[in-house]
């Protein structure tokens, strides 16, 4: 169905827009409408159009080598796709600004943040160097972030993910724009920081009657912000109504597909262990469900641990003075323990900046630990030699949340799926080598002609299977997966929980499960740990801290929750109080908070 709308008051009005690169049409006849003060939410898989469609809006694709073979986009009664790229200039940034997906790539890695922001203030906005420094940090102190004023002299890699989206964001709404496209502005954000943002949005959106286009794979947060919907699917608009009634009466396979593959929380209450559920395909052009339910009961607790860490704490410096004496310092870890058993999978959950990232990274021995001790196989780190570390390398695999930046570009994935068999001399002789990969990309639902092309070559989903595969390569013990999904879409996210569950079921593995989706964090874990500013906070089984939880600041997080229902009124309230700040000066260390059993595995921190 399509929304009629009158082009006349609509704020951007796309019509039979195609877009091709060489000889590929990657959009195709896509029409649709952005009335001012309403958000139309575009969704749909990687590679459906949807990033392309927001470029073509900004005239960036053509940059790219794209070509418009029909269609007109008309914003403010002028068709963008007639106008000189001059022109565009002085529209883009300041009448429509975009937030885009992948904010360390968006964001000059030579320039600090302050200097990035004020950019686009003296460009569009005539202000002189001290109005926008101090408009710049109001704008930080707008998305919420802490200690504004000295994160306008930082450079984009000395803050967290989560971090530098927000500056991505403060930067796109800096001119007030009447139309902002927003490619998943969220993904990277935990469930506070996303709520906020979302709401931030939604208010400027009142006051300015600013018309939005949400580019998204979060059915939670199309429900939450959402006007109207667009459902694309291989470059062609498939579907389109009012949020409810997409939502309700889903008409095309295709969204009752997507639909049904959204992790909804709260969906395994009353289970003790985690589900491997079937999932919705789509084949031959109508919803089929595929594969087995099973109860994952996979946890060995009567063995030992595989891996224990007993009060770990990582700092890092911040500040010097004049003479090389620290004084601020950054309490990343403190006081941090837990085991892991085989079979087990344990969740680290908590907002960015908490902690989760560094606690995997110090057991994979790219962080050194100020003091603590990590035992794997009842083994401690310190006593190991060098060689049994270099072992461990291979026992304790990693899997990033970028699967970009971790594959090397100029190998092929093949190549990089071999190295570590190599470097462990796992096995000998090319052939068996390539055999062993050609396996391991199957198992991950690739096939091995896979291996001779590159990472830009694959999507985001299928980027992060050869992730998988290649931490897989060496027969690992135990996996961190740091938001190993947070960048893929629903339909893959399921495919690949059911791969880890599957992958857990045959080999034993455990898992370390760091992730900020609690939906998701439901569906995968045995147990689950909640950090705030490097502290556990709650630890229990998945069932006592989703269905029990005991702690404020595990409710606050489960509140704050999308839920993929538009019918729920939409909670307004900002999560009040100050903005956790890791930074100290040296000699104010924070309090460690004491930890109470209140039953059987239910851990919680009690208040200072």
């Amino acid at each position: 169905m399509t929304i009629a709308k009158d082009p006349a008051r609509s704020l951007l009005s796309v019509s039979d827009l195609t877009v091709r690169f060489g000889e590929s049409r990657v959009v195709e006849g896509l029409s649709f409408s952005v009335a001012p003060g309403k958000t139309v939410a575009v969704v749909g898989e990687s590679g459906s159009g949807k990033s392309v469609t927001s470029l073509s809006i900004m005239r960036l694709a053509d940059m790219m080598g794209a070509r418009f073979e029909s269609g007109s986009i008309v914003f403010n009664g002028k068709d963008l796709l007639k106008v000189s790229q001059k022109e565009v200039r002085s529209i883009r940034g300041k009448e429509i600004a975009m937030i885009f997906q992948e904010p360390m790539t968006s964001l000059n890695p030579v320039f600090t943040i302050g200097d990035q922001i004020c950019e686009v203030l003296l460009l569009h906005e005539n202000m002189s160097k001290s109005a926008a420094t101090a408009e710049a940090q109001r704008l930080l102190e707008m998305v919420r972030l802490p200690d504004a004023e000295a994160l306008l002299r930082r450079y984009p890699h000395q803050l967290s993910g989560g971090m530098r989206q927000r500056v991505m964001i403060a930067m796109a709404l800096a001119c007030r724009p009447k139309l902002l496209i927003a490619d998943e502005p969220t993904t990277a954000l935990d469930v506070t920081i996303q709520a906020q943002i979302l709401n931030i949005m939604r208010d400027l959106q009142k006051d300015l009657g600013m018309g939005m286009i949400f580019i998204t794979h979060d059915m939670g947060v199309v429900a939450e912000m959402a006007d109207d919907v667009v459902v694309m699917w291989k470059g062609k608009k498939v579907e389109e109504g009012p949020v409810r009634e997409i939502f309700a009466n889903p008409k095309h396979p295709y969204t009752r597909t997507l639909l049904a593959a959204v992790p909804k929380l709260g969906s395994m209450a009353g289970e003790d262990f985690p589900k491997r559920l079937p999932l919705t395909v789509l084949e031959n052009g109508e919803p089929k469900i595929v594969g087995e339910e099973r109860v994952q009961n996979t946890a060995r607790y009567d063995v030992p641990p595989l891996l224990s860490v007993r009060d770990l704490f990582v700092r890092f410096d911040i500040r010097k003075n004049l003479f090389g004496q620290v004084t601020h310092r950054c309490s990343a870890v403190q006081k941090v323990g837990f085991d892991i058993h085989p079979g087990e999978t344990l969740a680290l959950v908590g907002e960015s900046g908490s902690g989760k990232s560094t606690i995997g990274r110090t057991i994979q021995q790219l962080q050194k630990a100020l003091s603590g001790e990590i035992s794997f196989n009842g083994k401690s780190f310190a006593a190991m030699s060098a060689a049994e570390r270099f072992r461990l390398r291979r026992d304790v695999q990693y899997i990033f949340q970028d699967p970009f930046a971790s594959l090397d570009p100029r190998k092929t994935v093949g190549f990089s799926i071999a190295e570590p068999i190599n470097t462990h001399g796992i096995i000998s002789g090319t052939k068996e080598v390539r055999r062993r990969v050609d396996e391991l990309l199957e198992r991950v639902g690739l096939t091995s002609a896979h291996a001779e092309r590159y990472p830009h070559e694959f999507s985001g989903g299928q980027r992060q299977r050869v992730c998988i595969a290649r931490a897989l390569a060496s027969d690992p013990k135990l996996i961190i997966a740091d938001e190993a999904l947070s960048a893929l879409d629903v339909s893959i996210q399921a495919q690949i929980i059911n791969l880890f569950m599957d992958l857990q079921a045959e080999r034993g593995l455990a898992y370390l499960f760091i992730s900020h989706d609690m939906a998701v964090v439901e569906k995968i874990s045995h147990r689950v740990a909640v950090l705030y500013l490097g502290q556990i906070m709650e630890m229990g089984s998945r069932r006592q801290v989703f269905e029990t939880p005991m702690h404020d600041y595990t409710r606050r997080l489960l509140s704050a929750v999308p839920v993929a229902d538009p019918t729920i009124e939409r909670k307004t309230a900002l999560i009040e109080g100050e903005i956790p700040n890791p930074v100290r000066r040296v000699g104010d260390e924070p309090p460690i908070l004491a930890r109470e059993e209140i039953n059987l595995g239910h851990f919680i921190a009690r208040s200072a």
